[in-house]
Order: structure tokens, then sequence, then C-alpha cells
């Protein structure tokens, strides 16, 4: 396939990789921040417009609901590019109800549309094992398929066009309170005298392993907070879920627990950091760590 992908950060630029990889054409905006890697492996156009027009396939992977909006109807965005027939597939994390907004227009303009966020951060990405979510039609949904193949493992067509953003939100609540859990758990086990690094070990064996604990309790003691996703994303995320729960009248007490512990933490100017460094917050309030910087 012809494929138009914009948005190369950190996921975005392996998951297109993977896709030149599997033998797909590969169109990609101008931009300075292009690797030569991607270069060797796309076709670069003067702009997204540019990339839009010579797609069957647009792939967008942006930050947020307002970046999905300005790629699709802004001033500069690739809407009018788009010919009958091609099909967008919205691989951001975003706000569901506007996602909906998105594909309405898009369908009415002769394209198909799939909302597919991604889990798996950016390991997953360069590994192609991302877990993909998606929303849309049963037959937009086929043709995308061949594509998240290249790009993850565990993929599920949730329901119409927004419920892969609906599942996203889901997903970001139930990582962010592993995250808090995980921390609270090693600040507990340092402050009490055990050894974090040890206990870890030990609580991988049973009833409360998990991949967090594997991964970002391996962070919180080595203090590998460099960025695989963003405390801001993940603020970003969780007001979508909190914003969603007020319109939905559902409360969700433990979301705003943690988005506060976020905060504290970009406040002190980590919200550049991983998303593992939320257990800084709580270690300020404990006056102890896990382990040395």
């Amino acid at each position: 396939m012809k494929i138009g992908f914009i948005g190369l950060g950190i996921m975005g630029r392996p998951m297109a990789l993977n896709l030149a990889k599997g033998g797909h054409s590969l169109f990609v905006p101008e931009r300075a921040s292009l690797t030569p890697e991607m270069r060797a492996s796309a076709e670069v156009l003067a702009d997204a417009a540019a990339v839009a027009a010579a797609a069957e396939v647009v792939i967008i992977m942006v930050p947020d609901t307002p970046d999905v909006e300005a790629v699709l109807f802004g001033a500069d965005g690739i809407a009018p590019a788009l010919k009958p027939g091609t099909l967008v597939i919205d691989m951001s994390s975003i706000s569901p109800t506007a996602t909906q907004g998105y594909a309405k227009r898009l369908v009415e303009a002769g394209c198909d549309w799939v909302d597919a966020p991604v889990s798996g951060g950016e390991v997953g990405a360069k590994a192609a094992s991302l877990t993909i979510m998606c929303g849309g039609t049963d037959d937009a949904f086929a043709r995308a398929l061949p594509l998240f193949e290249l790009m993850g493992k565990n993929i599920t067509h949730v329901g119409p066009a927004g419920a892969g953003q609906t599942c996203k939100v889901a997903n970001q609540i139930i990582v962010a309170l592993n995250i808090e859990a995980v921390a609270e758990a090693l600040v507990f086990a340092s402050k009490a005298g055990a050894d974090p690094a040890k206990v870890r070990q030990a609580l991988m064996g049973g009833f409360a392993a998990s991949r967090i604990l594997e991964v970002h309790g391996e962070r919180m003691i080595k203090r590998t907070f460099a960025p695989g996703f963003r405390i801001r994303l993940h603020q970003k995320d969780l007001n979508l879920a909190l914003s969603a729960g007020r319109d939905l009248g559902v409360a969700l007490p433990n979301t705003a627990s943690a988005q506060q512990l976020f905060s504290a933490v970009a406040a002190q100017g980590g919200a550049d950091l991983d998303h593992s460094a939320l257990v800084k917050a709580l270690e300020t309030m404990a006056a102890s760590k896990v382990a040395e910087d």
C-alpha cells in the first residue's frame, strides 16, 4: 500500500519504519527532525497535504486531540487533499467524543476511518508488539488489519468509531493506578528498611506480579526515568478519563489521585520524565527514596 504517516515522534517513528520494512511505500512530510533512517525508508514530500494526496492510507500519530483536529481540518489540514476511498487511521490517544465527530466528517467525505490508539510504549513500537485498540466499521478494520499486524501483536476491534479511544482511556486508567500501586509498595518497603530490589524480586513470583512491577518497578529502583511514555502525555490521557467520567456521571476517585501525583511531579519540572517517575511524588511525601538518583 501507499501509506502516508504523519507524526514521527518517539512512537510514530518506529511504527512507520516497521511498515516500510513490511514492504509498503511510505510517504512522510518534510521535517528538520527526520532521521537519516527515515529519509532512507520513505519518500519525503513537502507537507502533510502532499502526503495525503499521494496515499491510499493515512496514519496519524500525534500527541493530543487539538493536534489531530489541526492535522485533519486545520488551516493546513489534510482533509481537502484526501481522495474518496482513502483509509484514515488515527493511532493517537485522544477524546472518544471528538473522534466520533472526526470520523463522521471523513466518512461523509467518502473516506474510511479507524481509530486505533496503542499501548506498549517505545519498546513495543520498536518491537512491533504493540496492543492496538480499534474503532470503526468491520470493512475499515479489515482494510487496516494487515498494517496493524506489522506494528502490533494484540489487535482488537472493540466496536464502532470512538470505541478504540474509549478502550485506550480505560487502559490508561489501569496503567496509572498500577504505577501508583507499585510506587507506594516500593516506597513503603524502602522506608521500612527492606531492600526494594529484593522486594520486587519476591513479588514478581506471586499474585502481585505485573508488567508494571517488572518494567516500571525496575525503573524506580534504578532511577531510569528517561521517557518511554512522558508524564505530561499520561496527564493528558487521565484528563480525558476524568472529563468523560464527569460527562457520564462516573466517579473515578483513584484516577484523580494518580493525576494529582503526576501533577506534583510535573510541578517540580518532571513533566517530560517517564510516567514511572510518579514515585517521586510519593517519595517526597514519605521523606524517603526507593533509591538514590
